[in-house]
Formats: C-alpha cells, structure tokens, sequence
C-alpha cells in the first residue's frame, strides 16, 4: 500500500513538473500553437502578467530574448507571456490575422484567450491584471482584440500599430486602452500609410489607419464626455494624453514619445505604471 502511495505520489509530482516545464526556449502547447513564457523571481503568486504580441516576421521566443523588453515586467513582478503568430507563407518568421479582410480574426483572439486561461492554469497566475501588449502589428492584433473581445483581458497597451484600414465603425467596449506611438515613426506613421503600393482610393489598398481617428473611436467605445483630453503630462520621453471622464472602468491614454518604429526601453515601465495606477484603489 505504502508503495503504491509513493508511486501515485511520484506520478503526481512528475506530472506537475511536465505541466509548468515551459519556459523562455521550451514552448507551451495550445491549440497546436506555442507560447513561452519568463515568470519572476521571486513570484508573488498569484502573479499579473502580460501577454506579450511580437510583430511581423517575428515570433514569441525571439521576442523573450530582448531583456530591454521583458526585464522591467519581471522586476516588477509581471509573467510575461509570448505566444507566437502564424508561419508566413514562403518566409520565414511569423505574423497575425490581424486585419478585417483576413477572416482570422476571432481565431486569434480565441488563440490569445486560450493561452491566457492555459497560463493562468500553469503557473498560478492573477487572471484580473493580465494585459494585452503588443508591437506594431502585434499592436493591431492587440487593438482589434480590445475591440472585438474588451473582457478578455484587464488592460490593452499597443505599441506602434493600432486599427487599419477600413476603421471599425463600432467596438464592444468600454476597455482600458494605452495606445504608445513614435513621433517620427515611418513604418506605421500616425497618420497611416498605404504598404501595397496602390492608391489611397483603390479598393485594393491595404492600408494602416490613422492614429487620431482610432482615438475617437476608443473615445466613443469608452462614451468619453469630450474631445479633447482631461489631462497632459510629460514622463520620461512620453508626452502623455489622458481622457478621463468615461465610463467606468474604462480609460484611454495616447503617449507620444520622439523616435520612430521601436520598442523605446522605458516603455514596459511606462505600461506597468499605468496598468498599477489603475488597480491603486
């Protein structure tokens, strides 16, 4: 009997090791996709997280090797999790079906949804501060998700990409949105660009949408009172807009920082600030 005990025992302890064996090189499995994933030490469990949305022609472990990238979120006692896109056809790298005309959309966001619950279930995570990030066109992929799906997560923080061309007429909402944008981006400018080569107004373009218009359009999902913003600060190099009188438990901010398509250092400590500020009560 007593060995039978010990047996069981064994087996339940090497089950628990192979279920949290993930890691920043080792994937996670979901749905036929992986994710990886960098827990700090050491955790407070439950821990926050944020999942982490690399951009085009990357995937999630290369994303976990940029220490600039995940280093504040662990000191600060954030998991952060890197799931990866979908493989590029005839490249290498990965990408997102981020955009309206690309039918992929709500498996995405199925996709990201399962990764949530999957590492919640793992590693002991806070299921209520988790937050949706991602870099341009994980960006988008963030956006379209706060859009389609806003309770999937506690908090949105694109970086370098949002809404494309044709722009949502209308978004579930209200979200907790921090859009972050460079100055003097060229890649995905605040105004948008046409990446096919096509005119503006040729039904064929596939174009990136302008970063003021998706503004108003989280400020109609959040039923801000007004246009302008409540609030302006400077932190660091962000240039920060702020509307508060919305429903409540939304918010919306637009940080402006001088530079173009990059992931600046102090970004992840801008992100944990605001997401903290939110939950300070």
């Amino acid at each position: 009997m007593r060995q039978m005990l010990a047996c069981a025992a064994i087996l339940f302890m090497a089950s628990s090791l192979e279920g949290h064996a993930c890691s920043i090189t080792t994937p996670c499995i979901v749905d036929e996709r992986n994710y990886y994933v960098a827990l700090p030490k050491p955790a407070n469990l439950p821990a926050p997280a944020v999942v982490y949305i690399h951009g085009w022609g990357g995937n999630g472990q290369a994303a976990l090797r940029n220490k600039d990238l995940i280093t504040v979120f662990l000191e600060r006692g954030f998991a952060v999790i890197a799931p990866d896109g979908v493989p590029r056809e005839g490249r290498s790298g990965r990408s997102w079906g981020f955009h309206p005309q690309s039918g992929r959309q709500l498996d995405e966001i199925d996709f990201l949804r399962s990764v949530k619950e999957d590492a919640i279930a793992r590693f002991n995570l806070d299921s209520t501060r988790m937050i949706l990030a991602g870099f341009s066109i994980g960006g988008s992929m963030t956006a379209y998700t706060a859009c389609l799906a806003p309770k999937a997560f506690a908090g949105y923080a694109p970086l370098g990409g949002n809404f494309w061309r044709p722009h949502p007429t209308q978004c579930e909402g209200p979200v907790h949105m921090l859009h972050t944008h460079g100055w003097s981006d060229g890649t995905v400018p605040l105004e948008g660009r046409v990446v096919n080569g096509v005119p503006m107004d040729d039904p064929s373009a596939f174009a990136q949408g302008d970063i003021f218009h998706t503004m108003s359009i989280w400020r109609a999902t959040n039923n801000c009172t007004q246009m302008k913003a409540d609030k302006f600060s400077m932190n660091g190099p962000f240039w920060r807009r702020s509307w508060n009188h919305c429903d409540t438990g939304s918010s919306l901010e637009l940080a402006i920082y001088p530079g173009g398509h990059s992931i600046p250092k102090t970004w992840p400590s801008l992100v944990v600030d605001w997401f903290e500020a939110l939950h300070s009560d």
